[in-house]
């Protein structure tokens, strides 16, 4: 695609990070992109470039085996390794293995398939190419340099790293280490095996010795390895013996034509190469980049002998990274070096000779424009600070370059060849600074006194305009140099007076049209050839012509909306005369707009005109236009570049593509037509390489479509910031920054960085001084030390003239220093005399160090600047300096006292600042306290979060009472406290002297230890309220984990928590009286008292005893005072209203409050209270769905069965006056022996077989009729109580089903009845019970007293309540408080209320299905059960009987009525169900004398009054009739 051109620079500080084939293709990497040349000895060419890594290239290998030459394999700083096709150029395969940058990589040359790599970290991974797979080795703990595989054995590699340090290590034994060699002191730069086998090759004579050479008798089984290290030594290494042998230092050789600086210590990198087929001669590099043959037999001294000795100049001018050498097929061997001195050289071993040299590029192409008088000489402005002049005619040397740096000390950005003298060009810097060339002479440019502050961008010669123009004819210049720099200001600089001020040509513009308003900054600017007009593009986007030399405004283009990048003037020497009058525009918009001013130019207008429509579009770009170029070939032919990677040649009067170019790997910068042959162009870029290609053989013609070409080259943000923190290493020191597109005043577009390994200048070793300062610790292979920046540069390049020159000034500092009056015009320290203030009197000097300051201040060296005003004697100007520009340092800061205390307290302030924002806090606090501002300096560590060093200054230097340490503890502990770190919040708060606080934030864990902890704290810190509450809240999660002892642990530390002592007493007791009937759980820790076992009486009886003996509470009457006090603090405490989700332990908690209150009523002397309590402990487990819990428990309280009965130990009987208390005891007694009734029955069921039998017939009959009447009665009950009375019901259903099944088998008539009723009962269970308390169906049916589970809890076993085994026949209690005839009204008015609330939800029901309409979701559930249950109301019912919606509606507020009239007592303290208890006597008198004949008939009245609708009414009809 391209004929020559210049590639980027090869990658600096790499081991192998070149190579070549044995057809003679070179490779090398170049920042993150791999080039191919081919070479011979004659001539070399760029064939193709290998781009897919995303970061630096750090070494590069080619495959050197017959049929897989073509393979290659490349390595990068992002941790890949890549193999390739070099003739395909395409990418075969990746592997990212390495965590880390990789330091090197060799393909070996005794295995096809085997590749070998290392990294930073010390990992070394075998990679085997023909199947994929890696082995990794970590043989050293050291930082990898460089590797290379034996030539003679597969499995032998040798590796060199940092530390000196060389290891020989076998892949075929999991990286065993052969040998260890030491001996280098410093980084090992490069390896190198001996071409042959064996260790004889180095004694050609018998006589040579260990005197001769260190080596005491050949070695036939190992072979010989070369070293080069940092140490400047090259050492021979015996690999059998694992030892050295030959050490050879370093030649020091002068340079010709150039001084040594012994102040600067020279960069060394030592390369060494062992050529093929030579195995006594080694080549190395040398310090200045000479390259030097060693014959490792020769005797003597001088065992090396010097490459390029033949002529000037042939010897690299700086240090060498590689060497790679190939044997051709016509014999000849070459080898191949690369340098820093950006130039790949092409060597004859035989004759030592430089073939030929291949210039590279060490930074983006920014400028390239051809002479308009030397034929062919193209010069280029390069991003690595130097500016390249090629010959590009020459014969012989296809690559005739010279570089140019002096002077420079920045990026070439803009360029410009003298219209008619040879050789002078004009040249634009980055940092502002113009300067014009002469590139046939070796003078020093000449730099304009006046610099842009920003970029320049443009260049361009043309006739002088005022004030210039003004001059006497003898002085006049023919040409002016104009700039135009992105600070949007256009400069003319005279040629001939480069020393004066330029003219901003804006003030003529101003004066010569009359202009008030602001002009727009301008950002290019291109001269007609003729000189009579110059075109001025704008950063909004307008383009104005003007006429010389007034520059009056012609017009004003207003087509482009954008900045403008580059304008150009159609040639004036093409066949058609009024092409000349075309002015091609670019801008950021992607489109050329040529416009035709030719009536504008010929017939000037009276005033300026405005111009809107184009006279030609070129369209097809997709991004920024950069360059363009007219062809001086044709007639409106027009090359432009862009951003998106491509050069487009256009036929402008046609507006056609003609020919796309898109050989470049970067955005495109410059471009320009080549002189000589019509269909050859040139083109540079961000890809730092100039390439020559002819339009008629280029594959495309139109620019690509869509998205950018360059979006895939873009590199990762990340990886462009470690790119420049790891620049120098991987081959190119810190990368500078690129230049920005065109912008002015900071407002143009986001400045974009340059690609890795952008390179500095030739002049500055490495880094560039105008990168930043690189990490404290480098790279392993970084650059260590910068040539260090002359303080007064100046002065001292005026010595560096010719020698007439500097003679000169002697015989001129003697006329100044002998005679009254100075020569004319020579003024000692200014101007052109600027050096020869040094050695005049102290006026000059100062007149030297101003303009010297001034230099300075325009490079941007403020160092410098401020040594000079110190040395000068300004120190307070030093300092203002260093402030204003935030160079202030210790140095500085030391020597401030001198100037004054005004002077050094300023400064520290401001030094305070300049730390804080490197954010450097702790130094910047300490620097306060030296100007006494211990205030100030506490504030600053607080502001950043330095809690810690700001409170140990604090209370260093302040008193204890300081209102400063409060504050920062309480910040502190907010901070703290929010992070999550509690107990250091805690100490911070307990520092103020907020206790609580301190104890809060411990709290705020919320597990046991925490609260026991914040308790104490609390309690300690005088917190009475919140150590009682914090030890409540602990103790009840040890008794939730059943840790009794552990609570009363954390209560017995507050002695007002007595009360609540005793409750978890009581708790503990009854969990562990209730375990032993297994009916709760055990307890992971109870107390002694509380062990199970060997208890008698009631369980208030146990708790009064433990009372007494525990806690000192007794019913003396001195006590009763205490009782009745501790009884007040425990009613504070809530008791909620039971439900059937409450866990058991929850449940047995309440039921112990209330029990721990009825205790204490008792020892008060309150009866009252005492009953009411015992019936809220019974009714608690009751309520909650736990029926086994609560029939334990009124066995536990009332052994006997007499309620009346308080304790037999402590002799109490209840007399009850009190009409409340008297219906809570009569409930209590109907508990009691409801629970009674069935211990009897189940006792009497398994005396006797059939007694069994007929008592489960009635038990599922009674079962059955109970459950109807319970589901009419309990029609108000909550919606969580009816699930939990369903689930009872159908388990009541499966066992009475179960009974009624054993009992058909007796009895088929009783069996038949019994399923009925058993049904019934099983669809009667799942209604309701009114005011919250349970179905007394639920605590009727004997199944459930044996098969009940503790439901919403802990355990799953079923209770079973003791059974007598006498034969007593007689109940031996007294069941007639069983037949309450006050209850049995009201509970057969709740039956009635709920019949009704359920026929009336079935008539709703049944009107919504035959309205059509949908249940909505909340009716869904109930709208699914509702026919079951609509099925059993209404199944006695016939036709005729059918209710209205308002019948049932009377009869419900009759029924309220009803229940309204009955006494508050029968509804507040309910009894077991009437109807059930009847049904139950009935069945348990039919076959037994135990219930006596006065019993049945009572049970029999009740149940004809009360039991003869319902459910119920089946089960009493076998007694009714």
């Amino acid at each position: 695609m391209h004929h020559r051109s210049l590639p980027a620079s090869p990658n600096w500080y790499c081991s192998r990070c070149s190579d070549v084939t044995d057809s003679g293709l070179l490779g090398f990497g170049a920042k993150n992109v791999i080039y191919l040349v081919d070479a011979s000895a004659s001539s070399c060419r760029v064939v193709g470039e290998l781009v897919g890594h995303r970061d630096l290239v750090s070494s590069f290998s080619f495959c050197h085996h017959v049929g897989q030459s073509h393979v290659c394999v490349s390595s990068s700083t992002d941790g890949t390794i890549r193999f390739w096709d070099s003739e395909k150029k395409v990418l075969l395969r990746e592997n990212a293995s390495h965590q880390h940058a990789i330091a090197a990589v060799h393909w070996s040359p005794v295995d096809k398939n085997m590749v070998v790599s290392g990294d930073e970290k010390g990992v070394v991974i075998c990679h085997w190419y023909h199947t994929g797979d890696i082995v990794s080795f970590f043989p050293e703990p050291r930082k990898v340099f460089c590797l290379s595989c034996s030539p003679h054995v597969w499995n032998q590699v040798a590796v060199g790293y940092k530390d000196g340090m060389i290891v020989l290590i076998d892949v075929s034994r999991k990286g065993a280490v052969l040998h260890r060699l030491r001996g280098h002191d410093d980084e090992i730069h490069s390896l190198a095996w001996a071409p042959s086998a064996g260790e004889d090759a180095l004694y050609s004579r018998p006589e040579d010795g260990p005197a001769a050479n260190g080596v005491t008798e050949g070695e036939k089984g190992g072979c010989y390895l070369a070293s080069g290290s940092k140490d400047q030594t090259v050492r021979i290494w015996s690999t059998e013996k694992g030892k050295g042998v030959m050490t050879l230092k370093l030649p020091y050789l002068k340079k010709r034509g150039a001084g040594a600086d012994p102040g600067v210590k020279e960069r060394l990198w030592l390369s060494v190469h062992w050529p093929k087929g030579r195995p006594t001669q080694l080549v190395s590099s040398c310090f200045s980049g000479e390259l030097v043959m060693w014959d490792l037999t020769k005797t003597g001294k001088q065992k090396w002998t010097l490459f390029g000795t033949s002529s000037e100049g042939q010897n690299h001018s700086r240090i060498v990274f590689n060497m790679s050498s190939v044997r051709l097929q016509d014999g000849r061997e070459l080898i191949f070096s690369t340098s820093m001195d950006r130039e790949i050289k092409c060597w004859d071993l035989v004759s030592l000779d430089c073939c030929w040299t291949l210039p590279t590029l060490g930074g983006f192409a920014y400028a390239l424009t051809f002479s308009p008088v030397a034929a062919g000489c193209l010069a280029l402005g390069v991003g690595d600070s130097m500016i390249r002049v090629w010959s590009t005619l020459t014969i012989q040397n296809q690559y005739d370059t010279r570089s140019f740096w002096q002077g420079i000390k920045s990026k070439v950005t803009a360029l410009a060849w003298h219209p008619t003298r040879e050789g002078s060009l004009s040249f634009g810097t980055d940092d502002g600074k113009v300067g014009i060339y002469d590139v046939f002479s070796n003078k020093p440019p000449q730099i304009s006194a006046t610099y842009h502050s920003k970029t320049v961008y443009t260049l361009s010669w043309g006739p002088p305009v005022p004030p210039v123009s003004f001059g006497a004819s003898g002085n006049k210049p023919s040409f002016s140099l104009y700039s135009c720099g992105g600070e949007g200001v256009v400069l003319q600089h005279d040629p001939c007076q480069l020393s004066g001020e330029a003219s901003d040509i804006d003030r003529l513009i101003r004066d010569t049209n009359g202009i008030k308003h602001k002009l727009s900054p301008h950002t290019d600017l291109s001269w007609k050839p003729d000189g009579k007009v110059v075109a001025i593009g704008n950063e909004d986007g307008s383009v104005e012509v003007y006429q010389a030399p007034s520059l009056k405004l012609l017009c004003s283009i207003q087509q482009h909306h954008k900045i403008i990048n580059t304008l150009r003037w159609h040639h004036d020497h093409g066949s058609q005369a009024e092409l000349q009058f075309l002015l091609a525009s670019g801008s950021t918009n992607a489109k050329v707009f040529i416009h035709d001013l030719r009536s504008i130019i010929e017939s000037p207008p009276d005033g300026p005109v405005v111009l809107t429509e184009p006279h030609r579009t070129l369209s097809g770009h997709t991004a920024r236009i950069t360059d363009m170029a007219w062809s001086p070939h044709h007639d409106a032919r027009l090359v432009t570049v862009c951003y998106d990677g491509t050069a487009q040649v256009w036929d402008v009067l046609q507006e056609a593509a003609v020919s796309n170019y898109r050989g470049h790997a970067g955005h495109l910068l410059c471009v320009d037509w080549s002189p000589v042959d019509p269909d050859v162009v040139w083109t540079g870029g961000k890809d730092s390489t100039v390439q020559e290609w002819s339009v008629s053989k280029q594959e495309f013609t139109k620019p690509p479509k869509g998205k950018k070409m360059m979006d895939k080259m873009k590199t990762n943000p990340k990886q462009k910031k470690k790119s420049r923190k790891e620049a120098g290493p991987e081959g190119a020191p810190p990368p500078s920054v690129e230049i920005p597109p065109r912008s002015v005043n900071g407002e143009g577009e986001q400045v974009e960085t340059s690609a890795p390994g952008e390179e500095p200048s030739g002049e500055e070793e490495g880094a560039s001084t105008r990168s930043a300062v690189p990490p404290p610790e480098l790279h392993f292979l970084s650059v260590k030390k910068r040539k260090p920046r002359a303080l007064l540069p100046l002065s001292t390049c005026m010595d560096h003239r010719s020698k007439e020159e500097l003679l000169q000034d002697c015989i001129t500092l003697a006329t100044v220093r002998n005679s009254q009056a100075p020569p004319a015009g020579c003024i000692p320290g200014q101007g052109e005399n600027i050096h020869l203030g040094l050695f005049s009197d102290r006026q000059a000097l100062y007149r030297m160090l101003e303009a010297e300051e001034k230099g300075h201040v325009d490079a941007g060296h403020p160092e410098s600047v401020m040594y000079i005003r110190l040395w000068s004697g300004d120190l307070e100007g030093a300092l203002q300096f260093a402030t204003e520009t935030g160079e202030l340092n210790d140095h500085l800061l030391s020597v401030a006292p001198m100037a004054g205390y005004q002077v050094w307290s300023r400064t520290v302030e401001a030094y305070v600042k300049q730390l804080c924002l490197q954010e450097q806090y702790l130094k910047a606090a300490s620097h306060l306290l030296s100007i006494n501002k211990l205030y100030e300096a506490v504030h600053l560590l607080q502001s950043h979060k330095l809690y810690r060093e700001a409170i140990a200054l604090a209370k260093a230097r302040l008193p204890p009472e300081e209102p400063v340490l409060k504050e920062l503890y309480t910040s502190w502990a907010a901070v703290l406290e929010k992070d999550g770190h509690f107990s250091s919040a805690a100490k911070c708060y307990l520092a103020a002297g907020a206790s609580f606080d301190a104890a809060k934030v411990i709290a705020r864990k919320s597990d046991v230890t925490s609260l026991r902890t914040a308790a104490g704290l609390a309690r300690i810190s005088g917190e009475a309220d919140l150590a009682r509450s914090l030890s409540l809240r602990c103790a009840k999660d040890l008794a939730a984990a059943q840790d009794w002892v552990g609570a009363q642990e954390v209560l017995s530390t507050q002695d007002d928590l007595l009360v609540h002592r005793l409750h978890f007493c009581v708790t503990e007791l009854l969990t562990v009286t209730l375990a032993e009937s297994d009916v709760t759980w055990s307890c992971v820790s109870n107390h002694p008292w509380a062990s199970p076992g060997g208890r008698h009486g009631s369980i208030q009886d146990l708790i009064r005893g433990v009372w007494e003996e525990e806690f000192g509470v007794s019913g003396s009457s001195a006590a009763q005072g205490v009782a009745q006090a501790l009884l007040q603090d425990l009613k504070a405490l809530e008791s909620p209203q039971p439900t059937a989700n409450i866990p058991l332990k929850q449940v047995l908690t309440y039921s112990s409050l209330h029990l721990t209150r009825a205790v204490l009523s008792w020892l008060g002397e309150d009866d009252g209270e005492l009953m009411k309590e015992f019936w809220q402990a019974v009714a608690w487990p009751r309520d909650a769905g736990l029926l086994s819990v609560s029939a334990a428990l009124c066995r536990l309280l009332f052994p006997n069965g007499d309620v009346t009965v308080c304790s037999r130990k402590y002799p109490k009987i209840l007399r009850h006056t009190e009409e409340r208390v008297k219906a809570a005891s009569d409930s209590l007694l109907a508990f009691v022996h409801y629970h009674r009734l069935y211990e009897s029955w189940w006792s009497h069921s398994a005396s006797s077989q059939t007694r069994s039998s007929d008592a489960g017939q009635e038990s599922v009959e009674r079962n059955s009729d109970a459950g109807q009447e319970s589901a009419e009665r309990n029609s108000d009950a909550g919606q969580e109580s009816a699930e939990r009375n369903s689930d009872a019901g159908q388990e009541s259903a499966e066992r009475n089903s179960d009974a009624g099944q054993e009992s058909a088998e007796r009895n088929s008539d009783a069996g038949q009845e019994s399923a009925e009723r058993s049904s019934d009962a099983g669809q009667g269970s799942t209604h309701e019970r009114q005011n919250g308390l349970a179905s007394s169906l639920g605590d009727a049916q004997a199944g459930d007293v044996v098969n009940d589970k503790v439901v919403n809890g802990e355990s799953g076993v079923c209770i079973c309540p003791a059974t007598r085994t006498g034969d007593d026949e007689r109940i031996d209690f007294k069941a007639s408080v069983l037949l309450c005839e006050a209850q049995a009204a009201c509970q057969a008015i709740h039956r009635s209320i709920a019949e009704i609330q359920e026929r009336l939800a079935a008539m709703m029901a049944q009107h919504s299905q035959a309205q059509g309409g949908q249940p909505n979701p909340g009716e869904s559930q109930a709208g699914a059960t509702q026919p079951s249950s609509t099925t059993t109301a209404d199944a006695g019912k016939r036709p005729g009987d059918q209710e209205s919606l308002l019948s049932l509606s009377t009869k419900m507020m009759e029924y309220h009525k009803k229940l309204a009239e009955l006494p508050e007592t029968v509804k507040m303290y309910p009894h077991p169900d009437v109807v059930e208890c009847c049904l139950v006597l009935l069945h348990f008198g039919k076959r037994s004398t135990a219930v006596s004949d006065s019993l049945r008939r009572e049970a029999t009245d009740l149940l004809r009054k009360y039991g003869t609708t319902g459910s119920a009414h089946k089960a009493a009809q076998r007694f009714l009739t």
